[in-house]
């Protein structure tokens, strides 16, 4: 990591006068305001967040849709956001790191990953739902803890898949240096694998977020059984202000959620893309790095490093010491070992039974779907998986030149980075409701109103990874093809598509993933008392939902699952095989 002089910090924080921050030449101890005022900041919204969630519980909570509440509505749905994108992110590391080194669950934990990740929100909203309420039925804690779970179900999938796809692309010679020096798992998790994954993790993280919000309004205003659930935030605040056509709450509450989103950018995801640069895998530092004045205000504070002294760093230091020992080779003990193997047979069997007792309940239940709603079933299946694919077309054809650009020009990444969070924050379906009138007056209506909408809500997964790909290339290989004047096809057909490939069908993969998910939104629309829809097993879905239909529900669920079962074994796990074997970037 390059040295930070004082004379770099005193320019620095002029810059930051724009940002509120303290000017030059300001005291040390005052340098930390901004730090000290967003701790406490942090610790109010939590305790606030807290003391709502153990209320009494209200189902419909009264939406207000006048402006001075949208604040309150910010920190609410931002703490949801945050609460649950922990949760994908320790979900994402432990999935990744099992599918990446156990050959025999990766048989079946990627597909499940794949198929998980395509099922709509909508079908683990009722029992989701109904499992969170019965365990806190008194209590608000129980709707609050069930939306945190169905935002998770739209964050962790695709930060999973690039963890483990950078696990598989991890050069053998760093592998063979750990093994040299002897390092256990966990020294082998922060020192080396961790620190590779970093950025694509970092890209995938914002992508997340950004998927978060797309899916905040079916998170915070459902209904379930007939009873109308609202809990307060900004997609209820949204959802609300559109079913009384109330244009000036929309403009609003759209208002606030960007300016939520620039903030968020500004004051996290640059300062920590800045900070990932330092695991960039190379020999030789680039010219250009990306660069974050909150991070360097950061840097200069003298109460972080007086904190990180005290009690992170020991405490960190007793937590190594205490996995590497627990991580560490021993003599395989066979009797044990025995021992283990039948809790593990035993596991096996229980899982096995419930699994049969659940496939029981669920064959009386789609035994009950007539021949009729079966047609519909499968012809919209038929239907969404040509939206599906079309849509991945044309989402490809813009983002991979334009994440490429992006992510090879620093300048251009600190300009353009910024808008496309803002641009991919936004979610769709707030726009959705002009999109879907100009098309009602223009000619088309929702057949290809719901491509649009997916390809809003999908390209985003394609273009970050893109742009995490062309990043992560290493500057001397860039510098390889300048010195033998390589022309721009050539630069792509050497450097550029062989780097970002793993990243790129990653992108694909969770784009897919993001398209079927998008589809219960894209084709069953609710404006103004009217529902507009279109043939499609998304609409299927969304309708099996709104009447409570549950086995039209679940064999929807059930046919969406094994189309894209199909699509992982055929296309998805040959591609990630070549990646990691034809693309990996080594000697």
């Amino acid at each position: 990591m390059r040295r930070l002089s004082r004379p770099y910090f005193s320019k620095t924080f002029s810059k930051t006068l724009v940002w509120g921050f303290v000017p030059p030449g300001t005291p040390s101890f005052l340098r930390d305001l901004p730090i000290f005022l967003a701790a406490f900041s942090v610790f109010y919204a939590f305790l606030a967040v807290t003391r709502y969630w153990f209320t009494p519980i209200s189902p419909q909570s009264e939406i207000d849709l006048r402006p001075g509440a949208l604040p309150g509505y910010a920190m609410f749905s931002v703490t949801r956001i945050a609460i649950s994108y922990f949760i994908a992110l320790v979900f994402s590391i432990a999935y990744g790191y099992v599918a990446a080194y156990n050959a025999k669950a990766e048989r079946f934990m990627i597909p499940l990953l794949d198929t998980l990740q395509s099922i709509p929100v909508l079908s683990f909203l009722p029992g989701v739902m109904l499992a969170m309420v019965a365990l806190f039925p008194r209590r608000q804690f129980g709707i609050e803890l069930g939306s945190i779970l169905l935002i998770f179900s739209g964050q962790a999938w695709n930060m999973a898949f690039s963890f483990y796809s950078s696990l598989k692309s991890i050069p053998n010679e760093m592998h063979e240096v750990a093994q040299v020096y002897r390092w256990g798992r966990w020294q082998k998790l922060v020192e080396m694998e961790l620190p590779f994954a970093a950025i694509g993790l970092v890209w995938n993280s914002m992508i997340s977020v950004a998927s978060a919000w797309f899916y905040l309004i079916a998170c915070e205003m459902f209904i379930l059984r007939n009873q109308d659930f609202r809990i307060p935030g900004l997609g209820s605040y949204l959802q609300t202000a559109a079913n009384a056509a109330d244009t000036r709450a929309m403009i609003w509450g759209l208002v606030v959620m960007i300016g939520v989103i620039v903030a968020m950018d500004q004051l996290i995801w640059r300062p920590v893309i800045a900070w990932a640069e330092k695991f960039k895998f190379e020999q030789i530092a680039g010219s250009q790095v990306p660069h974050s004045s909150v991070l360097d205000l950061l840097r200069s504070s003298r109460v972080l490093p007086l904190v990180g002294r005290l009690f992170i760093s020991p405490a960190r230091e007793r937590l190594s010491l205490f996995l590497a020992r627990e991580w560490r080779d021993r003599p395989v003990d066979h009797r044990r070992g025995n021992a283990g193997r039948w809790f593990s047979y035993a596991i096996a069997v229980a899982v096995s039974i419930a699994v049969a007792y659940a496939a029981v309940r669920m064959s009386r239940l789609a035994a009950s779907v007539t021949g009729s709603e079966l047609r519909s079933i499968f012809v919209g299946g038929g239907a969404t998986f040509l939206r599906v694919e079309f849509t991945l077309l044309l989402a490809a054809l813009w983002t991979v030149p334009a994440g490429v650009a992006i992510g090879l020009n620093p300048k251009l990444s600190a300009t353009l980075q910024p808008i496309v969070q803002v641009v991919a924050s936004v979610p769709a379906t707030a726009l959705f409701p002009i999109i879907v009138l100009l098309l009602t007056r223009v000619g088309g209506g929702l057949a290809i109103g719901s491509m649009v909408l997916m390809l809003l809500g999908t390209q985003w997964y394609i273009l970050f990874n893109v742009i995490a790909g062309a990043s992560a290339l290493p500057t001397d290989l860039k510098e390889v093809c300048g010195v033998f004047r390589f022309g721009r096809w050539e630069r792509w057909r050497k450097l550029i598509l062989p780097g970002i490939f793993p990243y790129l069908i990653t992108g694909f993969v969770t784009a897919s993933g993001g398209a079927w998910n998008a589809s219960i939104l894209a084709e069953y629309f609710r404006l103004n008392g009217r529902t507009f829809s279109t043939t499609g097993l998304g609409a299927v879905v969304s309708s099996a939902a709104d009447t409570g239909n549950y086995p039209v529900l679940l064999v929807a669920t059930m046919l969406m699952a094994l189309i894209v079962l199909a699509i992982n074994r055929l296309v998805w796990r040959p591609l990630y095989t070549v990646a990691s074997t034809r693309f990996k970037l080594e000697s």
